[in-house]
């Protein structure tokens, strides 16, 4: 009896064991299998197409690429999909314009229109994931020279007709000249209003346009991603746009434009979706080729609040930390933390705060006007052209900006103009030319330990123009610093200078300066 028993128990588990093994194969489906060819002599866009919908029929799955090189247009995800692009595997994406046909639902930096579909695309999915170790190439050249070489004067073309046709009535931003082309190159990777949004491993490059770019969407993580546009027009690396709970680690970007950026929407479109971009995380990064390393904006005018930027590498961008708006956008930028943060080879400022990205003349505060507040930048050593610039409005000051332990080999050092809240503790400028900080139209300044290992003959290590409410405590000048301060402007008022070793360095006042406003 126990005998019997025994061999049914096993038979049983043997029948287990297969449906387990069954299940586990169907939940991959090979595109060779569906007809694609692995040598890219025939376009697989239908092949992939047919996969995934067998795939979605069947609750989900895995589209699966192996080694070989695939030809396609556009590919479009469903819930529960994950496209697996195995090591060996390239897939190669068509540069005729009319293989992203028919016009989707998009965001084109921060306005929303009906636009070419980009080359992976999803609406309103989740669960969806593009994964593994292949190579994943968009050929955007032919996207790049079409918008370089176009020209107004010419008739309009099929493609820029639809447009027109599909977008007659959208928001437009205040600079709508760009819309008014019609014809907008697509993302390379582009989810909107998804959930549950992965990207990992693969390697990406020659993005026609921006390079993963999800919109309004929920739970992303890109992790372990190699992305390589230099040299090529607006090819951003990262810029999730109006997105909550994004996480971006251990990722390598060489880029044509920005490597990592956050964006909200842009004027009136962006305050009208009105969706911020919140609580992202980006560490262990690599930047290369790029404008900037991590930029915010311009494109904020449904606010940007919650983001933590650490253990990054920057090394041959344009600019390290990047925040920049203008009037007209509107929107707040919040609660930023920045740490532990390693920059070479920066070609001009390592840290930027501007709110003078474009030109606008001054108006009226209200919903246009933008705001940067509640941001700390600590443990960062930097080797750049400038250290940091601070560029407010004077309607509306940049607020509440502090700096801890921070180092900057530098051709010039801190400027800092139109800000209000400003803290620096124990930060080190060797400049080669100017102060090592100067701040003009600022408001309740505390300047704690501030240093230079290299003082320049004659120029002030701090230079105070038109400032209220200064605090400057516990520096120690080395040896041959002259001149200590410079403090001008008749508007300057409460400048308290207290527990410093000053040695032989001076501090210079200017005529128009009220001598009881400067306490020492």
């Amino acid at each position: 009896m126990k005998l019997k028993n025994k061999g049914r128990n096993i038979f049983l588990s043997v029948l287990m064991l297969a449906a387990v093994n069954c299940c586990i194969g169907q939940s991959f489906y090979d595109v060779t299998k569906y007809g694609a060819k692995r040598d890219s002599s025939a376009i697989a866009t239908f092949a992939i197409k047919k996969a995934i919908e067998v795939a979605s029929k069947a609750g989900g799955g895995t589209v699966y690429f192996p080694a070989g090189k695939y030809l396609t247009g556009a590919i479009h995800l469903e819930s529960n999909i994950t496209i697996f692009i195995d090591a060996g595997a390239e897939l190669h994406f068509s540069d005729n314009f009319d293989d992203y046909l028919p016009m989707v639902e998009s965001r084109y930096e921060g306005v929303d229109v009906m636009s070419f579909s980009p080359l992976f695309y999803a609406y309103k999915a989740e669960n969806i994931s593009i994964i593994g170790r292949g190579k994943i190439n968009g050929h955007g050249k032919k996207w790049w020279d079409y918008v370089e070489g176009f020209k107004n004067g010419l008739p309009r073309n099929k493609w820029q007709r639809t447009f027109d046709s599909l977008n007659a009535n959208i928001i437009l931003p205040d600079d709508a000249a760009q819309m008014k082309q019609g014809f907008l190159r697509p993302p390379f990777i582009q989810p909107m209003f998804c959930k549950n949004v992965l990207i990992e491993g693969i390697t990406i490059t020659n993005s026609p346009f921006w390079t993963v770019n999800p919109e309004f969407c929920e739970n992303v993580t890109v992790n372990a991603v190699t992305i390589n546009n230099p040299h090529s027009p607006n090819t951003d690396g990262i810029n999730p746009e109006s997105c909550k709970y994004v996480h971006i680690s251990n990722c390598h970007i060489s880029v044509g434009d920005d490597c990592i950026t956050i964006k909200s929407g842009k004027d009136v479109p962006g305050r009208t979706k009105n969706m911020a971009a919140e609580n992202y995380t980006i560490t262990n990064c690599t930047m290369l080729s790029g404008h900037g390393g991590v930029v915010i904006g311009s494109e904020m005018s449904g606010g940007v609040k919650k983001i933590t930027i650490s253990n990054c590498i920057f090394d041959g961008t344009d600019r390290g930390i990047r925040i920049k708006t203008a009037r007209g956008r509107g929107g707040v930028v919040e609660d930023i933390r920045v740490d532990n943060i390693v920059m070479k080879n920066i070609r001009e400022q390592a840290i930027v705060l501007d709110m003078e990205y474009a030109n606008v003349k001054p108006e009226p505060l209200g919903d246009r006007t933008p705001q940067f507040r509640n941001i700390r930048f600590s443990n960062i050593t930097a080797y750049t052209k400038q250290a940091i610039f601070i560029n407010g409005l004077a309607e509306m000051p940049v607020q509440e900006i502090s700096f801890n332990d921070l180092v900057f080999e530098a051709e010039t050092g801190i400027v800092i103009k139109n800000a209000r809240d400003i803290e620096l503790h124990n930060v080190r400028v060797n400049a080669k030319t100017g102060s090592a900080l100067q701040a003009e139209m600022v408001q309740r300044l505390e300047i704690d330990a501030l240093s230079s290992a290299k003082p320049l003959e004659t120029v002030p290590l701090i230079k105070l123009t038109s400032v209220a409410e200064v605090l400057v405590r516990n520096c120690w000048p080395v040896k041959g610093t002259q001149i200590f301060a410079e403090i001008k402007g008749a508007a300057t008022k409460m400048v308290v200078i207290k527990n410093n070793e000053l040695g032989d360095a001076k501090i210079n006042l200017g005529n128009e300066i009220n001598k009881e406003e400067v306490r020492q």
